[in-house]
């Protein structure tokens, strides 16, 4: 028997036809992109910054961050001028940096102190700094995803910067930031640096209170530390502990016995060394307790504002550094002969050293003459 189906409407049967769909939208949200064109245009101007910084606004203290974390000269010069009116206002906070070997545990534990902290009515502001590619020069900027709860906390401000290629991997501007967040009312300022290494210097150098975390269950327990990092450590926690607790009771004898073999610190306090577990919440009352005494007990000797003054004269050097250094690689003379300077070193015409030597006599003379 003939099927009737071969004489149906096929076109309007067959499954295989494609039928008019719903009309997509448009990708992008005009509505949206006009809102934001709006903001890029209206630039807030300095005083605008301070008063919002003033008044808490995480926008504008965002905003200002971002002018001190650009190279454009203009950015510069607004950012200082903000930087100057916030002055008066900083330094009432505590500033704890941390730093640990990879997967030590960081951000968990940053995220643990930090919510603590902010149920106790503290402001928390947390400085990630995340590290820069040497390849590329990006950075994945990731640490808001690992404190999730801290992240969406009101009583909390979580910034992450590039290190772009800075000692230590703390960014050069990090300073900088922490006046403007102390201005915004933020009453305890973390600091959590990439990793152990010569670099944890430029963090021990903006903070009141440096703590090293560690991890047990790593082989030799002292193998990995340089002495520097723990001579500068004014607690060492071991972390992580709840998953073998009779390793880290061993671990942190050997680091109490690695400490009393140091010179007393300047500060005449002797760092703890004890158990956490960020993870459960174990110890980070008792972290945070270590804290408070140790800022107590160098108030009361004076050593707390002495290394504010210090890392204060430290700012000095440092940007009159990094000005001249600026200063000299967009000089027009060294600009145009650096890339000749380059060709001969590769060609084994010149020494790196001689070449530098004739670049400075070359910035140092088109100086005299510009006089």
């Amino acid at each position: 028997m003939e099927d009737k189906r071969l004489h149906s409407n096929f076109d309007y049967e067959s499954a295989l036809n494609v039928q008019k769909g719903i009309e997509q939208p448009d990708i992008i949200n005009n509505s949206y992109l006009s809102r934001m064109r709006a903001i890029k245009k209206a630039e807030p101007t300095v005083e605008e910054l301070v008063a919002g910084i003033l008044e808490g606004n995480r926008t504008l203290l965002s905003r200002a961050i971002t002018l001190v974390e650009s190279t454009l000269p203009a950015h510069q010069d607004k950012a200082q001028a903000v930087i100057e009116r916030c002055l008066p206002y900083s330094g009432k906070s505590i500033r704890l940096g941390i730093t640990g070997v990879p997967g030590a545990g960081k951000s968990t534990t940053i995220e643990a102190l930090g919510t603590m902290l902010t149920s106790h009515n503290h402001k928390v502001a947390v400085l990630a700094i995340d590290p820069s590619s040497e390849r590329s020069g990006g950075s994945i900027l990731g640490d808001k995803t690992r404190m999730e709860a801290l992240s969406i906390d009101p009583n909390a401000f979580i910034r992450p910067s590039p290190s772009a290629g800075s000692l230590g991997g703390v960014a050069r501007k990090t300073r900088e930031i922490i006046l403007l967040c102390e201005a915004a009312g933020f009453d305890v300022i973390i600091v959590e640096t990439v990793g152990v290494g010569q670099s944890e210097v430029a963090a021990h150098s903006m903070v009141d209170f440096f703590l090293l975390l560690q991890l047990a269950n790593t082989g030799d327990e002292l193998q990995g530390i340089k002495r520097g990092i723990m001579e500068m450590a004014d607690m060492i926690t071991i972390n992580k502990s709840d998953i073998d607790k009779t390793k880290s009771e061993l671990a942190a004898t050997q680091y109490r016995n690695a400490l009393h073999l140091f010179p007393m610190p300047e500060s005449g306090w002797l760092p703890k060394v004890m158990l956490s577990s960020a993870y459960s919440g174990m110890g980070i009352e008792e972290l945070w307790n270590n804290v408070m005494d140790y800022v107590a007990f160098t108030k009361s000797n004076g050593y707390f504002y002495q290394k504010r003054q210090k890392q204060n004269i430290r700012i000095l050097s440092e940007t009159i550094e990094a000005s001249l250094k600026e200063h000299f690689y967009n000089n027009e003379i060294v600009e145009h002969e650096l890339a000749t300077a380059k060709e001969n070193i590769l060609a084994d015409k010149v020494s790196g050293y001689k070449a530098a030597e004739q670049l400075i006599a070359l910035y140092f003379d088109n100086i005299s003459k510009n006089k």
